[in-house]
């Protein structure tokens, strides 16, 4: 039990270590436009998967939830919207990361978890109690002061936790096995990377053939950091209670935004702490609201 233990907070350590250091393998791919970022992406994470799935053994296992799901055409419209909002979350923060919007993303990560939260009463109809409310009101509070000081909505902050809140929704009622799920995720959105990717090739904005022998490899290698840290999570969150899996998922924001203050050199003013400040004080009561019973 207690290896187990260990190996659930190591799995899940290396994942939000990596989902942190993200920002500095999209920069190295500066070069290339996200929507080519993103179809590599797509294609490479997706060979990496059936990759995965043949060491591991888990083909057979692959072929039953594919049956199961042309079955049940519900659950296959599910894995599609499924597939479409995590692609809109993935071009989004590439975007980001390559156009000076680290800290955004990092106060996307931040509301995560509140956003899912409001996103289960919404969605599932689970009931929360005073303290959790009012932590959503502390982090829409920080979100508002922040609009209010740049003169524009934090769109970056926002479309990341909403996709990702919406992308965690699904999962929850597709509850599909998530190395069957990452890959068919990926190759549902084949049809739309593999074409654009064929007709990029044919133009001198081509950064895969044309460009370093490094920018192909690097875009290669966006499969490996996009099905690594997914499949190590599976383990983390297979082996761990929730709320200690918790603790881990600000590792990865609190990564991001050290890097966009000091790597990227990103502004970083009033109206990004004072919207933290918010931010993290709901983070902070929402902590102790699940140490004290869940619902509080």
């Amino acid at each position: 039990m207690e290896h187990s233990r260990r190996v659930g907070m190591t799995a899940a350590l290396m994942t939000y270590l990596i989902w942190g250091v993200l920002p500095l393998y999209w920069n190295l791919l500066a070069r290339a436009d996200a929507n080519e970022i993103l179809a590599h992406r797509i294609i490479w994470s997706f060979l990496f998967m059936l990759l995965v799935l043949v060491l591991t053994k888990r083909w057979q296992a692959f072929k039953a939830d594919c049956r199961a799901l042309w079955q049940n055409k519900k659950r296959g419209a599910i894995l599609l919207a499924a597939a479409f909002i995590i692609s809109i979350n993935w071009l989004t923060y590439i975007w980001a990361v390559n156009h000076d919007h680290v800290i955004d993303t990092s106060i996307g990560y931040y509301i995560n978890p509140l956003m899912s939260v409001l996103f289960g009463v919404v969605f599932f109809r689970e009931h929360i109690g005073g303290l959790k409310k009012f932590c959503i009101l502390l982090a829409a509070i920080g979100i508002f002061l922040m609009t209010y000081q740049l003169g524009s909505l934090p769109w970056v902050s926002v479309v990341l936790a909403v996709t990702f809140s919406v992308y965690g929704a699904l999962k929850k009622q597709l509850q599909l096995n998530p190395f069957s799920s990452i890959t068919l995720e990926t190759l549902l959105m084949l049809p739309f990377a593999l074409p654009y990717i064929m007709r990029l090739m044919m133009s001198p904005e081509n950064h895969f053939s044309l460009a370093t022998p490094d920018l192909a490899l690097f875009l290669m290698g966006t499969g490996v950091v996009t099905a690594v840290p997914l499949v190590l999570f599976s383990y983390g969150a297979n082996l761990l209670p929730l709320n200690v899996l918790g603790f881990f998922q600000y590792i990865s924001p609190t990564i991001g935004l050290l890097l966009g203050i000091f790597f990227f050199h990103e502004a970083f003013g009033l109206a990004q702490i004072s919207a933290l400040a918010f931010i993290w004080a709901a983070l902070a009561l929402f902590t102790a609201a699940e140490g004290l019973g869940g619902r509080k």
